[in-house]
């Protein structure tokens, strides 16, 4: 009883300790894997490794520090066993001197009680640990072996800083491998300009954007990227010069100066507040009790979608990338929340090349070119006013945006 209650009193210590690195561990681990787009995008795996491995080693002290506990139990526990052991000897020799108990049972008796209470749990240990063992085997053999979780791969040329041209050729690509999403797609973006896909739902215009990052290898064609084609190209080179807003960004738990710190380690207070200026959002950061050090929740739950877009864009602006991709970056968000993202955009104009899909019209206006994409290809392309002149499509989304 006195062992079993200490064991008890342990496991319980243990237990909670154990719970709080779980917590801690897994609530960073499902982080990851829910802003997995962004991480890529963001080019920040290696902020969210070191991160890892930090916990990963705060996992491992834990670890020791138990199992220090478990030895300094065990040897407490072996003692006292041996003792019970030396007081059943005791009393099985008693009832033998009495003639209660006769030498054969007595033997029987003691030779047999460790090894029945011993072979229970250990046997059962050891059909956990190959339980274990074998699921873990199959979760790394998936991974290593490329069977469930596909690999990226890239090219070996790297380049430092790209200028922002890129070009799409005879670019087809499907999903399925049955229906194409695109068709023969070809166009080309100059740097520093701002450009607008525009199109019904379906047409391909999320899809260009994951093809250009890089996200999915097009089934036929070739992306090139300031002449050299995608496939050539190293992970640093793509991810490291384009930066994606999309409609709903992904916030982490973490303080507004950490978010804008993952995408570069050594940022100043001076490069953070200029970025949130040209945001549209520094006087909004200011206005909290804890300025830039206030910490946002799981998603961002304690920001608006106009706020959170903002600081996307804040954080795009840190990177510093020449290439800028809004993705319905202002959709969902009421008309005073979209001057504000306009503005923001307005900012950036002929500092970066900008590529918006939008919905609403009236968000890219304004925009050098706009391409119009239907079932896979290109329609029309040209400014709002000549498009308006000349594609019966076009127009006729602008009159019910109108309308509505």
């Amino acid at each position: 009883y006195l062992i079993e209650n200490k064991r008890s009193t342990q496991y319980n210590v243990k237990d909670k300790i154990y719970r709080k690195q779980q917590e801690k561990n897994t609530s960073f681990i499902t982080e990851m894997i829910r802003g997995a787009r962004d991480v890529k995008m963001l080019n920040a795996e290696n902020s969210f490794l070191k991160k890892y491995r930090s916990n990963v080693e705060e996992t491992n002290q834990y670890k020791y520090d138990m199992s220090t506990i478990d030895r300094t139990w065990m040897t407490f526990e072996g003692l006292l066993t041996d003792l019970f052991d030396l007081l059943e000897i005791i009393l099985l020799v008693l009832l033998i001197t009495n003639s209660n108990m006769a030498v054969a049972t007595a033997l029987v008796i003691h030779n047999y009680k460790n090894r029945v209470e011993s072979l229970i749990p250990d046997v059962g240990m050891f059909l956990d640990r190959i339980k274990d063992f074998n699921l873990s085997c199959d979760r790394v053999f998936e991974i290593l072996e490329g069977t469930k979780f596909k690999k990226e791969k890239f090219g070996k040329k790297h380049l430092d800083k790209v200028l922002g041209n890129f070009e799409f050729k005879d670019v087809c690509f499907s999903y399925d491998g049955k229906k194409e999403v695109l068709k023969d797609l070809n166009f080309k973006i100059k740097a520093n300009e701002t450009v607008a896909f525009v199109g019904e739902s379906g047409a391909g215009k999320t899809t260009i954007f994951n093809l250009l990052c890089k996200m999915y290898v097009p089934t036929k064609g070739e992306i090139t990227i300031d002449k050299n084609n995608i496939i050539d190209l190293d992970k640093d080179s793509i991810r490291g010069n384009i930066t994606i807003i999309s409609q709903s960004p992904y916030i982490f738990n973490l303080s507004i100066k950490d978010n804008l710190k993952l995408v570069k380690e050594d940022l100043t207070d001076e490069e953070m507040i200029e970025a949130c200026k040209a945001a549209c959002l520094d006087e909004f950061i200011n206005a909290l009790p804890d300025k830039y050090d206030t910490i946002v929740g799981e998603g961002g739950v304690t920001l608006s979608g106009g706020q959170k877009q903002r600081l996307a864009i804040a954080r795009a602006l840190i990177q510093n990338t020449e290439i800028i991709l809004f993705d319905e970056a202002t959709s969902a968000l009421d008309n005073v929340t979209q001057e504000r993202i306009q503005k923001a955009i307005e900012n950036m104009k002929s500092k970066y090349t900008i590529l918006i899909i939008a919905h609403r019209l009236s968000t890219i206006i304004n925009s050098d070119r706009i391409l119009f994409l239907g079932d896979g290809k290109i329609i029309a392309e040209g400014t709002h006013e000549e498009l308006l002149k000349n594609c019966k499509e076009y127009k006729k989304l602008y009159e019910k945006e109108i309308k509505e």
